[in-house]
């Protein structure tokens, strides 16, 4: 007797009301972009008092370099805020509002060079106070690199590129100032450089916002995500026992998160298991990689010309077991759907039949690797039995009045 346990599954069970990890993310970064702001403008004050007071043109320049620093860290606050919004007209999210920041951000630093460089060329040569000059831009270098690797590592742990791009401008901030350190020292033993190392700073300064910019627009233009990470994506839903394979898988950067598109190739005729799985695909998917925010999944069914048959055996060659979880081989045998002839035999050792716990469920799983279209057994009840079933498995049951015939 055949049944069909496609007509009978359980409903995927749905996932737990857990917030959404991005939304949070969002709300996390935001709250350093703030923090930043602030930040940046003590910094732009406190250098520009001193490079007033102390004639430095570098450290002046430097202090332009953090009052844009302001520009760029309030674009990244808007670009956050904005990311963690909902709208209709936009159904794929508002997350690209952080790449717009980046790209702002990108704008100030390169002006910020400019103005540095200008000032650098035309102002006029001075001798900067080095008394005064020197201890704010010590200062200013340590708050700098600290912020900056702390503001980088929340970037990269919540996924913003708003926070990274803000990160890297306390970082240029605080090589710039690496430069105004030195001439400022140089001064002090005689060297007048101060007006070099403002061009130094204005040629680094215009270098990082370059590479600010270019990787903004490749995010713009619908740059697809990593390879490594979609292989992984992929590797994810061909792991499942009724996908064949998958045929495609569309990608793109949103903001510093994932968008998947895909087409999958299932194993089963069922339209009622095959939206089932799509929506379970959907599902791990986003639950496996935090950064996707979005997942589609099509999934196609035409019928594979061959099948895949399990039937549990005693031993290699042997009769039929009637015992599933326990049998200690399995055979696996390729059919022709249209003739019934039988292409290929394998047996395979069944490697959890000695096992005291959990038996049913890890034969169970270790058969779903083959990916069978069917699988002979003699009850309905048991681990094995039941999680076949539910993966959408054909269970052909044969009675144990009927003999025991030889596999």
């Amino acid at each position: 007797m055949k049944e069909n346990p496609e007509k009978n599954l359980p409903p995927v069970p749905p996932a737990p009301n857990e917030p959404d990890a991005s939304q949070t993310e969002i709300r996390q970064a935001r709250i350093r972009a703030a923090i930043s702001v602030g930040l940046n403008l003590l910094l732009a004050i406190g250098k520009g008092v001193a490079g007033v007071l102390g004639d430095s043109s570098a450290l002046l320049g430097d202090a332009i370099h953090s009052a844009t620093d302001v520009v760029a860290s309030g674009a990244a606050y808007i670009g956050l805020w904005l990311a963690g919004k909902k709208h209709p007209s936009f159904p794929y999210g508002l997350y690209k509002a952080e790449t717009i920041a980046a790209l702002i951000a990108s704008g100030a630093v390169i002006m910020a060079g400019y103005e540095i460089g200008r000032r650098a060329i035309l102002g006029p040569v001075t001798l900067p106070d080095v008394a005064l000059t020197l201890p704010v831009a010590l200062i200013s270098l340590v708050i700098a690199f600290a912020f900056g690797f702390y503001q980088l590592c929340a970037g990269r742990r919540l996924h913003s590129k708003a926070l990274e791009a803000d990160a890297r401008d306390y970082l240029a901030d605080g090589l710039s100032t690496v430069v105004v350190v030195i001439g400022l020292v140089a001064t002090h033993f005689g060297l007048n450089l101060d007006r070099w190392a403002a061009g130094v700073v204005a040629v680094f300064i215009c270098w990082a916002g370059g590479q600010l910019l270019w990787h903004s627009l490749r995010d713009l233009m619908d740059e697809a995500i990593d390879r490594e990470t979609e292989r992984k994506i992929i590797g994810l839903v061909e792991s499942h026992p009724r996908v064949e394979n998958v045929e495609r898988c569309l990608s793109r950067m949103a903001g510093g998160r994932f968008i998947v598109d895909m087409d999958v190739v299932l194993r089963s005729k069922s339209h009622d298991l095959a939206h089932r799985i799509s929506h379970c695909l959907e599902r791990d998917i986003r639950q496996h990689f935090s950064r996707v925010v979005m997942a589609r999944v099509k999934t196609h069914s035409p019928q594979s010309p061959q099948l895949r048959r399990i039937t549990p055996a005693k031993n290699h060659g042997g009769p039929l077991d009637i015992r599933l979880a326990k049998a200690r081989w399995f055979l696996l045998e390729t059919i022709d759907r249209e003739t019934g002839e039988i292409r290929t035999r394998e047996y395979l050792q069944n490697p959890h039949w000695q096992e005291e716990t959990r038996r049913g469920l890890l034969v169970g799983k270790w058969l779903l690797e083959f990916k069978p279209d069917q699988v002979i057994i003699f009850q309905e009840k048991g681990t094995a039995s039941v999680l076949l079933k539910e993966a959408g498995v054909e269970l052909i049951l044969i009675r144990k009045s009927a003999g025991k015939p030889s596999v």
